[in-house]
């Protein structure tokens, strides 16, 4: 006879006993019916997840005890005759029972609690059906979904846990399952159906055949487990005090975990983080050197917070190969402490072993990601830039062949006439880096830098009008060694007030010096691949100018800048009294009452060795009024500090102020202190900003900015509030290095605004132009008038690139004119013009949507006077509210936003700028981006033949005519074997009319210099055709470039009056030739350079001026063309040989009309000799 057994035991969560034992676990069931999981009958095997019943989380739970039953199965005829038997078995049943209790108890390791159920056919439990709930369970805890690995076999089914983690993986099943349940493929327990069975937890389930009753067989089961719920940690507790009452020490906070477990939240409940309190009294041990007297010195260092000189680098690996990163800092004391951290977590220091260099062997895809680091000292920390690191799988290239869509602009006359512009895709290949051959050693960088480059250029021929066109186009890219991108500043140091250059100023970077400014105050810088911020110190030798600290944006794609630096001028010195208490006003601004004022003591100046000073003191204190907005131009840095995170935060500036104290009559510098610094609390006019105000101190080393100490009330016998703040200058060092103080907030309240620029005021998205510096300032309005700005409050300058720049700056969410900015854009020296806003913005034309627009309130510079000049526009800086649809797509981000800011496609919403002089048009024949060096192609028609050295040259062409003119070069192989008569490049360009002249203009044209070609084996004398667009005839060539082009043959093919053709000169000929020649590093830099010369007609000027009658090459005479008659550019394309031989027989004419009234012309070789 079969029997059923339970256990009873409340609250139990294992079953003890060697004894064979079936629990019946009645629970509600998943509706699998309905949901596809299982039907009635299903027998075959299963891998995936059998179902769960709706809401994710079953209803059944623990048992808080099992009620033991002992049953016997009659079958399905019961007979009355059969129920006195039947007592007889029950009472037999439960003596069974006990005797198996006391012989078997507590056999059964408790670590791998075992149920054996066994039982014969009995009801089937339909899915959905209601059971006894097994609910009370000690803790939150929920069921898996449904496993099922095995089929039934000759042994019997097996479903084991480490069979189920192998398939599933480890993370579906708890490390320790609370309890198991298993069902058949129809969802009837084991008991229903009447087969043996084992249920362990933490082994699995298996049912074996052999133990089945005769004629049975296992059937096919799934099984799930119960898992406890990972609890999570409450919010985090705030800060306790600081464990020091000075210098660096801790501070924690605490987290509670609603679980009783001890482990059941991971992590810590508590987290310490440093903290810094005012220095504490320093104490040095001397030792005598005499037993009389003895000399100590002692040398007292200033705590500096650490700044970083080298930042990670981002970098490309395949899988299984091992890769470095790099970083590190300065400071006092030198820093010792680094930390890494991967997509923004902190990585174990024991894992990695890490200091200044984090290793990483063996890379998998996992390990893909940004990295950066932070570094520590006794004064704070300061993160680094972010480095992005890319893993390829085997396999997987790093540079796709296949080239990207881009775009360049054909002549106007290869297309349709009236149809546009035409384009033509000539391929690019991206810029990335590829992995290097033989992976990475333990040092910073690549042994051999490789990106994808040009592998193969195709030659095309496009007919255009009269003539065919050559143009090579990329064809399949591939990673080929490069060298690394290297940044180039350019520029030019002046007074701001009078644009005076500051001749020979020591040039500084950090504490090194680099060189000098020239007589004009031009000087050059290249920057190191890993720099994040220049910081550059100019300091003028003559004592006469503030020495200028300025963070410069550059290109880091390798691209050239250039900057114009304004310098302040020292103000006029004011002879103090040692002896008496000194006040010196703060304030620039004549109608305004001064924003504060310095307030020294008597017998406050000391020397440099310490010792009392007390004679007549010249004191110059150079005041930077930020309530004057042209003052903005000549601030140092960008007004940026390091908080307690080691984050770059900006400032709110209400005025900076340098101090100069010398002893009268001498160079000798002093020191003096303390010093009260009185602001007027009138003058803070934001809310909560009269709270926040600082006084910060520059460090040069730098540029940033670093606090010196706070403000405290005052309230002055004429119940005047000011505010009262000692400055302590300490030290020679102090007095050198602290000369520029500033009276900041710090603020949060930030924003980003995309600003694109184009090469026209058609604002055409294939013709952005690359490396113009946009200038954001932020400006406060006052109370009222938007428009009417009080004072500015900072700035900030950012280089676009080939998706334009995203400058950051202060904005508001609840007042959209809380902060207004004024925005300027420029290239070289020229200023680069916004959309118009007049009579109304609109929004195609500014590039901005509505309703977004009117709340920006755009206005052009010229908006309310059309004689003003339009080099800027002024927007309200309304934070983008967020839901709202129409400001989620730019101009303005939020600060979080960045990533979205830089990647934002040209169909959003941006702010435009347009180039002035940029009606004129470039094309090479083999394609080249001078926004990015690293896309310059081997190639003999290449324009450039030099990747490390790039020579511009132009010529400067003179016309005499009531109009501009377009006046084209045409570039081509003049002596070279393998190029001669292949084309190079064309270059049009429009003259420019000279303001003292208004009937003479003149055109700086490029000509692709002559030299070494690409292979630096033989040089081309290019052969360069000047022709003016237009009815025009040539009357004068420069008579120096014309003796020079004489005696260096080959001389040129002969021409006509109606074009000028020379072989270019190899000699880099000056003004006095009317050719401007410029070598950099930047294409770019030297196009600028050489453009801004030949305007001003000098070799070592500079003008955005068109000065038409100085240093010219050539002179054409243009007339107007009668109407309907075809203009002789226009006739050269189409004819040529009738065009010049209408030429010869007019100019024949005038010829001889000439001769008749003046006499002979000297000539000579057939050339008009003026």
């Amino acid at each position: 006879m079969d029997f059923l057994l339970a256990s009873e035991k409340t609250g139990a969560r294992r079953v003890e006993g060697r004894f064979k034992l079936q629990a019946r676990f009645q629970e509600a069931l998943p509706d699998v019916e309905n949901r596809g999981w299982a039907k009635e009958g299903t027998s075959s095997r299963r891998r995936g997840d059998a179902g769960q019943p709706e809401g994710g989380a079953p209803a059944a739970a623990r048992p808080a005890g099992v009620r033991p039953e002992c049953t016997a199965e009659l079958g399905p005829s019961l007979r009355l005759s059969d129920l006195a038997m039947a007592s007889l078995q029950i009472l037999l049943c439960l003596c069974v029972a006990a005797a198996h209790l006391a012989g078997t108890r507590g056999t059964t390791t408790p670590e791998e609690p075992m149920v054996t159920a066994w039982g014969l056919e009995g009801s089937w439990l339909h899915p959905g059906q209601p059971s006894p709930a097994l609910e009370d369970w000690e803790e939150a805890s929920e069921w898996t979904s449904w496993f099922n690995v095995d089929h039934p076999g000759g042994d019997g089914d097996f479903e084991s846990l480490a069979a189920i983690r192998f398939y599933y993986g480890p993370a579906r099943v708890c490390p320790r399952p609370l309890a198991l349940e298993a069902r058949t493929t129809d969802w009837a327990l084991p008991s229903d159906v009447g087969e043996r069975v084992h249920l362990n937890p933490t082994r699995g389930f298996w049912c074996l055949n052999r133990e089945q009753p005769r004629g049975r067989r296992c059937s096919n089961y799934h099984v799930r487990f119960r898992c406890p719920l990972e609890a999570t940690w409450g919010a985090w507790g705030p800060w306790g005090p600081c464990s020091g009452s000075c210098g660096p020490g801790r501070r924690l906070r605490r987290r509670r975990c609603p679980s009783p477990a001890a482990d059941a939240c991971p992590g810590r409940p508590l987290e310490a983080q440093k903290c810094v309190r005012p220095t504490c009294p320093g104490m040095a041990q001397a030792q005598a050197n005499s037993s009389i007297s003895a000399v100590v010195t002692v040398v007292l260092n200033k705590l500096e917070k650490p700044y970083l000189v080298k930042h990670p680098e981002s970098r490309v690996r395949e899988a299984g190969q091992n890769v470095t990163f790099c970083c590190k800092a300065l400071g006092t004391p030198m820093p010792k402490k680094y930390s890494w951290f991967h997509n923004g977590t902190l990585l174990d220091r024991r894992t990695h072993r890490y200091g200044t260099h984090l290793e990483l062997h063996g890379l998998h895809p996992d390990q893909a990601g940004t990295y950066h680091c932070k570094a520590w000292n006794d004064a704070g920390a300061v993160r680094s830039g972010t480095a992005q690191l890319t893993v390829l799988a085997p396999g997987q290239p790093a540079c796709d062949p296949q080239p990207r869509e881009h775009l360049i602009k054909l002549p106007d006359d290869c297309g349709q006439p009236g149809s546009g512009p035409i384009y033509l895709d000539v391929g690019l290949c991206p810029d990335t880096l590829c992995p290097s051959p033989a992976g990475s050693s333990p040092r910073c960088g690549d042994a051999g830098s490789r990106c994808c480059s040009v592998h193969r250029l195709e030659s095309r021929k496009i007919h255009c009008s009269g003539y065919i066109l050559p143009v090579k186009i990329v064809a399949e890219c591939g990673c080929r060694k490069c060298l690394p991108p290297r940044g180039l500043i350019r520029g030019r140091v002046v007074a701001a007030e009078s644009r005076e250059p500051l001749r020979f100023a020591r040039i500084l970077l950090g504490r090194e010096p680099i060189g000098f400014t020239s007589y004009q105050g031009d000087f050059t810088i290249e920057v190191a691949p890993s720099t994040q911020r220049l910081v550059i110190t100019f300091m003028d030798p003559s004592g006469q100018f503030v020495d200028t600290v300025r963070v410069l944006p550059f290109d880091p794609q390798g691209a050239g800048v250039y900057h114009e630096v304004k310098a302040m001028r020292k103000k006029a010195p004011v002879i103090l009294d040692a002896s008496q208490s000194n006040t010196i006003s703060l304030g620039e601004l004549e109608d305004e009452a001064p924003l504060g004022e310095l307030v020294i003591p008597p017998r406050a100046f000391r020397r440099a060795d310490g010792e009392p000073y007390a004679g007549a003191v010249e004191a110059r204190v150079t005041f930077v009024d930020p309530r004057n907005v042209t003052s903005a131009a000549a601030a140092p840095t960008d007004l940026r500090f390091v908080d307690s995170d080691g984050e770059l935060a900006p400032l709110r500036t209400y005025g900076m102020f340098s101090v100069d104290l010398r002893a009268a009559g001498s160079a000798e510098q002093l020191q003096t202190g303390p010093v009260a610094v009185r602001v007027a609390a009138s003058q803070i006019r934001m809310a909560g900003h009269v709270e926040a105000l600082k006084l910060w101190s520059l460090n040069p080393d730098t540029g940033l900015w670093e606090e010196e100490s706070g403000f405290q009330r005052e309230r002055s016998a004429a119940s005047r509030v000011r505010r009262e703040e000692r400055v302590f200058l300490v030290g020679n060092v102090e007095i050198r290095e602290r000369r520029l103080f500033n009276l900041d907030v710090p603020e949060r309240r930030r924003c980003l605004v995309k600003v694109r620029a184009y090469a026209n005021d058609k604002f055409n998205p294939n013709e952005q132009v690359e490396g113009v510096v946009v200038t954001l300032v932020n400006l406060e309005p006052a109370p009222g008038f938007s428009a009417n700005p009080r004072a500015w409050g900072r700035f900030d300058s950012a280089v676009t690139g080939p998706n334009g720049a995203c400058l950051p700056a202060f904005c508001d969410a609840d007042r959209p004119d809380a902060y207004t900015a004024l925005v300027t854009a420029t290239l070289g020296g020229e200023e680069l013009e916004p959309a118009a806003s007049r009579p109304r913005p609109r929004p195609a034309t500014v590039g901005v949507a509505q309703p977004y627009l009117d709340k920006l309130g755009y206005r052009r510079t010229d908006h309310d006077d059309p004689s003003l000049k339009r080099n800027g526009f002024r927007i309200n800086l309304a934070k983008p509210r967020s839901g709202d649809p129409a400001e989620a797509n730019g101009p303005v981000y939020p600060w979080r936003n960045l990533r979205e800011c830089q990647e934002a496609p040209v169909t959003a919403s941006h702010f435009r700028f347009a180039r002035v002089e940029m009606d004129k048009y470039e094309y090479n024949v083999v394609p080249f981006r001078e926004g990015v060096p690293a896309s310059w192609t081997g190639d003999l028609l290449a324009w450039w033949p030099n990747p490390q050295e790039f020579r511009a040259c132009f010529l400067k062409v003179k016309i005499q005519g009531p109009q501009e003119y377009m006046v084209r070069s045409h570039n081509s192989g003049g002596s070279h074997p393998r190029t001669r008569g292949q084309l190079y490049g064309l270059r049009d360009d429009r003259s420019v009319r000279d303001p003292q002249r208004p009937s003479t203009s003149a055109a700086c044209v490029e000509f692709k210099c002559s030299g070494m070609l690409f292979d630096q084996r033989q040089v081309d004398r290019t052969l360069v055709t000047i022709m003016p667009q237009g009815s025009c005839r040539r009357v004068a060539v420069n008579g120096l470039l014309q003796d020079y082009l004489t005696r260096h043959p080959p001389a040129a093919p002969a021409d006509d009056l109606a074009v000028f053709s020379m072989l270019a000169p190899l000699d880099p000929l000056g003004h006095n030739y009317g050719v401007y020649t410029v070598t950099d590093q930047s294409p770019r830099l030297a196009k600028e350079i050489a453009i801004g010369r030949c305007f001003d007609g000098s070799s070592d000027g500079f003008s955005r001026e068109m000065k038409a009658d100085a240093g010219t090459a050539v002179t054409f005479q243009c007339r107007e063309t009668p109407e309907g008659r075809p203009s002789l550019f226009q006739r050269l394309l189409e004819s040529p040989s009738a065009a010049l031989g209408d030429i010869r027989r007019e100019m024949g004419e005038v010829g001889r009309a000439q001769a008749r009234a003046s006499g002979p012309l000297r000539t000579r070789r057939g050339r008009v000799q003026q």
